[in-house]
This record gives C-alpha cells, structure tokens and sequence, in this order.
C-alpha cells in the first residue's frame, strides 16, 4: 500500500492514492489484533497485560508521529503553482519514507521474528496448546454464544465508537470556540493522543499488577463518561488550559480502555485465539466509530457540540451499565491458576 501511494503524488492520480490507501486500510485490520495474540503467545501471566498495552502504545505512538512528521515536510501553500509544486516534494519525500521504513520494518519481521517462543511462557498458553484444536468458525460459534463476551463487544464499539467520533470532529468542535487557532486545534488533537499512549501502558501496568479486569475496565469506563461530560461543558470557558487538562484525562481514559478492553476479551473467551476475539472488539469498534461520527456530524450541524457531545455521553452512560453486567468469568486466569497449587492456596 505505501508503495502504490508513492505512484500516486502527481494531480491526476487520485484513484492510485485511493487504491493504495485502501490497501493500507485493509492490512490495518490485522495490525490492530496483534498486541493482545503476541502478548498471550510470548509473555507470562505476570507480563501479558503490560505486553498488551505496550503494543497498543505503539499504535498510538504512530498516530502522534502522524500529526507531528507529516506538516514538518508537506509544506507550501496550495493557491500558487510554486506552492502546490511544494507540495508535491513534500508529498514524494513522505511517501518514500514511509514506504522505506515500512520495507525494513517488514525484512526486519521476515528474517528475525519467530512464530512462537520454544517453550510456552505461561501454564495458560500450556493449557491452551494441550487442548484440541478448533477451527475459526466453531471459535466464532462459541465467542458469539458467549454472553459476558458480547457484552463487551458492544460496549467496547461504545467507547472506541464514541473516541472516534471525537477526535474526527475535534477540530471543528474546537474552533467554533477559538476562532482562527487551527495550529492550536493540532496540538490538542495530538494532546488527546499522548495521553492516551501514557493512559494504555498505565492501565496495562494495573491489570498485571491487580488482574482485576472487570473493576478496572468499570473504573476506566466511569472516568471516560465523566471526562466526556467535563469536555462537553468546559468548551464553554473559552479557556484554553482547562480545555487541554479536560481533553488530555479524556484522552488517558479513553485510550487506556484499549488494552482492557482485549485482555478482558482474552480472559472470558479463553481458550479461543486472542486474534479472534480482537479481531471482533476492532470491528464493532469500526461499525460504532462510523455510525457515530456520521450521526455527531449532522447534529453537529443541525444541533451544536453541546447536544452532540451529551448524546455522546449517552451512549457512554449506556456502555457502564452494561459493563458493570458483565460477569467476571477469568477463565485464563483461572486455567493459570489450576496448574499452579500454590497460587490457589495463596488466594
């Protein structure tokens, strides 16, 4: 995909850039499941959450480093020919780097990365390799049959959803507020990132520490409608430091129930694949995060960001007390815990 998007810099290829965005797109589907598989496959119990949310960290370092690198080099002014040739370096010089990078990323993966470690790291991937195999449709069987699972597949869409739909409508929330501030519009969007990469690792760090998956995921979910209703109001100071502290807890929450959210997925499913159940918690999250960013734009229109942001804290509202009925079946846990005698005295 980066490949084709080098080819596609010239004015009249804009059907290249959209094949090779979309080819992108496609593969992000199987990037965004990989942290909660490769955590479970290659850590301990005591590390496989933090191992999680350092992967998720990751992806949001590459959406930060979307927002800083890209107007550092793509410069120039679109209403001069001398300008739109400026960009059009900026243009090439990004896409070849971005392709480069991503073919060494790629060699790195090919020649030096391994399927699975010799030994499991953990009793529960023990358990989970001694068990009969199954194949991706009876996964799907059992993760659709499970209640406490589907539960979270949909109040995991809420929050990512509604995250989503925020940070779409960021800019243009923001600078009905702050006329003409549209560098400051930038960095409060990558403020809204960088919070949330510090928000995932801490909260991974919590579970390992804890392996309290259902009140922390509670915990986080209560504090992501609360910020939502403080962003919902604080607009109105036309105040810029409360705004950024506001967006930046928004941010930390939101962001940090990532890695609760798959690793929660990863106990109740247990022995199912992590890269399922992922792979479904991302999905409901796409369908959610289009449905409310077309649903918020247009009242964003018609009603204004106060409406829109409180219907927004509606669904949020609805996705806590859904999370607080979901049952707290740790059944990786409880596989880590059956083959180890001492553990189980311990609690």
């Amino acid at each position: 995909g980066s490949w084709i998007k080098v080819l596609s810099v010239e004015r009249d290829r804009f059907v290249v850039c959209l094949v090779g965005q979309t080819v992108v797109a496609v593969s992000q589907i199987f990037i965004l499941s990989i942290p909660p598989r490769l955590a479970a496959v290659w850590f301990s119990a005591q590390e496989v959450s933090r191992a999680c949310s350092f992967g998720v960290f990751g992806n949001q370092l590459g959406i930060a480093l979307g927002f800083l690198i890209p107007p550092q080099i793509v410069t120039g002014s679109p209403e001069t020919a001398e300008g739109l040739e400026e960009i059009g370096r900026g243009l090439t010089i990004l896409c070849y780097g971005v392709a480069i990078f991503s073919s060494v990323v790629l060699v790195g993966i090919l020649l030096g990365f391994r399927d699975k470690p010799p030994r499991p790291p953990s009793r529960a991937q023990v358990s989970r390799e001694q068990a009969d195999p199954t194949g991706y449709w009876h996964s799907m069987r059992n993760l659709l049959r499970n209640v406490n699972y589907m539960l979270l597949l949909v109040t995991y869409g809420i929050n990512v959803g509604t995250f989503y739909a925020i940070s779409t409508l960021l800019n243009q929330v923001f600078l009905t507020y702050f006329k003409d501030q549209e560098t400051t519009a930038g960095w409060l969007g990558l403020s809204l990132v960088i919070s949330g990469m510090v928000g995932s690792v801490l909260c991974g760090i919590v579970l390992d520490e804890t392996h309290r998956y259902k009140e922390t995921t509670l915990v986080v979910y209560v504090f992501s409608l609360a910020g939502m209703v403080a962003y919902t109001y604080v607009l109105d100071t036309a105040i810029l430091w409360p705004v950024f502290f506001v967006t930046c807890l928004l941010g930390f929450f939101m962001t940090g129930y990532l890695p609760l959210g798959f690793e929660f997925a990863a106990e109740v499913t247990f022995p199912e694949p992590e890269g399922t159940s992922s792979g479904l918690l991302n999905a409901s999250a796409q369908v959610f995060g289009i449905l409310f960013t077309m649903v918020a734009g247009k009242m964003l229109v018609v009603y204004g960001d106060r409406t829109t942001n409180l219907a927004l804290s509606g669904a949020l509202l609805v996705g806590t007390i859904l999370t607080a009925l979901i049952r707290s079946d740790l059944r990786r846990r409880h596989a880590q815990l059956q083959s180890e005698p001492s553990a189980i005295v311990s609690t």
